[in-house]
């Protein structure tokens, strides 16, 4: 993967382009989608559309469908001949494939305007985008006080990428018949509520921040579910004490919100107090783990997202990077499997016997 430069010299210096006018073209994609241009197009099929229809149909004026139009021709979006418009594939899957919303949604709403200030991230070592919302150390505890479109657009991008391979995830977890199992970083109790649905006999304790831990209880007293969920709200990284008693400990997108550093010590505190024949299962993304080049090229740019909004410090790591953190803390990984949900991987580790 990305081990040889293989472009023409047009075509580098077509790409260089591209990539210097990017906030261009993507401002264009987003705005013909969100206008009705794209689906106006998509109804009309191979009939197409002129100009004047096209208008006659957006919620914009001639002038402005126009310059967007013909930035969607650079950018491949549409395509024309004798002055009418067709939608084409890349255009198509802006409009209907769900993964390619989510992600527009996310970058527009949560990280457009605060990459601005990458740089600055980079050499502070701190989410110096955030500042775009507010004033806070990381945006785990602003989660619930960010715009309310922001905040749709970050839990839908969290929830997509992580729901598919709950599905995927459950037998494996379940196959050693736990009856406790730790979320750390519990959300918004979402996996807690598909472990309560997919066993009767599990018994789940949340931890995470005081913030987060608000958000879960509200979801999981609607579901009528706070007999079998508990919370033990924790700062990871502090020096409170961790509860010992569950056969599972379970990290799902989690360790991607830290630095290497700050990994090790979370893991070695939980190692320091789980008991024999407990399980730590970890569920992330790995930018080297994945099937599609598309793939890995999202998962290095919300990176990015992790440096100057999130944290400034964290990543989605690269698999072999992590077996080192997970070594380092005291664990070895029983089982791998990846490839869950849309790209997930999951390490089943035991602790390291002294």
């Amino acid at each position: 993967m990305y081990e040889k430069d293989s472009l023409s010299a047009l075509d580098a210096i077509t790409e260089a382009q591209r990539i210097a006018f990017a906030p261009m073209l993507f401002q264009t994609a987003l705005c013909l989608r969100n206008s009705g241009v794209l689906a106006w197009l998509d109804k009309q099929g191979k009939r197409g559309s002129s100009l004047e229809e096209i208008v006659a149909n957006s919620t914009l004026n001639e002038y402005g469908v126009s310059v967007l139009l013909d930035m969607g021709l650079s950018g491949r979006i549409v395509t024309c001949k004798e002055g009418t418009y067709y939608l084409a594939k890349v255009g198509h899957y802006l409009l209907h494939d769900n993964m390619t919303r989510v992600n527009m949604d996310f970058t527009q709403d949560v990280c457009y305007q605060g990459l601005f200030h990458l740089a600055e991230a980079l050499k502070e070592e701190k989410p110096a985008g955030l500042s775009v919302f507010g004033e806070w150390p990381t945006i785990y505890p602003a989660l619930s006080a960010l715009p309310e479109q922001a905040k749709k657009s970050w839990f839908a991008f969290d929830h997509f990428y992580s729901d598919g391979a709950f599905n995927d995830a459950l037998p494996h977890i379940f196959a050693s018949s736990p009856t406790k199992l730790y979320d750390v970083g519990g959300n918004t109790g979402k996996w807690a509520l598909r472990c309560c649905g997919y066993d009767e006999n599990i018994a789940v304790t949340l931890l995470d921040l005081p913030q987060q831990i608000a958000l879960a209880q509200e979801n999981i007293a609607k579901a009528g579910l706070s007999h079998r969920i508990g919370f033990h709200p924790v700062d990871m990284l502090s020096d409170a004490a961790l509860p010992d008693e569950a056969d599972i400990w379970w990290m799902s997108q989690f360790l991607d919100c830290f630095s290497p550093d700050q990994i090790v010590t979370m893991l070695s505190k939980v190692a320091k107090v789980m008991k024999p024949g407990a399980r730590l299962c970890i569920m992330e993304l790995f930018w080297d783990a994945q099937k599609f080049e598309a793939a890995s090229f999202s998962l290095n740019a919300t990176s990015l997202y992790f440096t100057c909004m999130a944290n400034g410090n964290s990543r989605f790591y690269s698999v072999e990077k992590f077996y080192h953190y997970l070594e380092t803390a005291g664990f070895r990984v029983e089982q791998r499997l990846d490839n869950l949900g849309v790209g997930h991987t999951l390490l089943m580790c035991q602790k390291n016997e002294q």
